[in-house]
């Protein structure tokens, strides 16, 4: 896998603001550090690629927990084990701009595709029933 470069530009107080160039004050030129971005470089390279049909979710006062594991007989009744096989451990700091963006890809998504339907039974058709017999 590649590696990715991600830019992140940090935006001052003046630029945070929506004025329009002619409502804008004339001002001093920014100091340097207004002006610093962070370059992170994102090495995928050892990354373990992985399918999760069943998730859970638990936190604690300090961490939001991601549980994510394979559901082999997702339409099944009964008890139902389930292998977690990866557990991703987020502050929530970090678990609501992942939910953010999460929300972002999901919207973009359903604009192309169509809306997602979560409930299963409104997904599934009943099968054809055939009429009596003539």
């Amino acid at each position: 896998m590649a590696k990715k470069k991600v830019r992140r530009k940090k935006v001052s107080d003046e630029e945070k603001t929506e004025a329009t160039p002619a409502e804008a004050a004339p001002s001093a030129p920014e100091a340097p550090a207004a002006q610093q971005t962070q370059e992170v470089v994102v090495n995928d390279a050892t990354a373990n690629a992985g399918y999760a049909n069943f998730c859970r979710v638990s936190s604690t006062p300090e961490e939001l927990i991601l549980d994510l594991g394979l559901n082999p007989t997702p339409y099944a009744t009964g008890k139902v084990d389930v292998n977690v096989t990866q557990r991703i451990i987020l502050n929530h700091y970090t678990a609501k701009r992942l939910w953010s963006a999460l929300s972002m890809a999901l919207q973009r998504h359903e604009q192309a595709f169509g809306v997602l339907e979560t409930d299963v039974r409104k997904r599934v058709k009943a099968p054809a029933v055939d009429g009596p017999a003539s």
